[in-house]
């Protein structure tokens, strides 16, 4: 299997609902989230997707999110708006938009330097 890796950037606010400390308060956050897709074949050009295409498809996604309170932008308005919830949304999201030989392997967000999250359907 190949498998191609691209990060990506973007800012948020958001609070946690049912949460008793500091993130039950609107706050925000400068995410870093990494997209991991993958697949068996490789095109004419010898690529399993061009980077580029994945960037776009990626940052089409995020475009919805960037900027934004995430508790006001669906699914978020009714789940909460965790860094693991992030991920598979991620997930869901850019897969949707990926040709039929390629699928999403994982995705990582990460609220901080060394905090992260990953969503895999493995």
């Amino acid at each position: 299997m190949y498998e191609l890796t691209v990060e990506r950037e973007f800012s948020v606010a958001h609070y946690l609902r049912e949460y008793d400390g500091a993130c039950a308060r609107l706050h925000g956050h400068n995410y870093r989230v990494q997209i991991t897709v993958g697949g068996e074949q490789l095109d004419d050009a010898g690529m399993l997707l061009d980077f580029a295409d994945l960037k776009q498809l990626c940052d089409a996604v995020i475009d919805q999110l960037d900027h934004r309170c995430l508790n006001e932008i669906a699914p978020f308005d009714e789940i909460n708006p965790t860094s693991e919830n992030l991920a598979q949304y991620l997930y869901q999201s850019v897969g949707g938009g990926l040709p039929d030989a390629v699928s999403v392997q994982r995705v990582t967000v990460f609220e901080s330097a060394r905090s992260s999250a990953t969503y895999n359907e493995e």
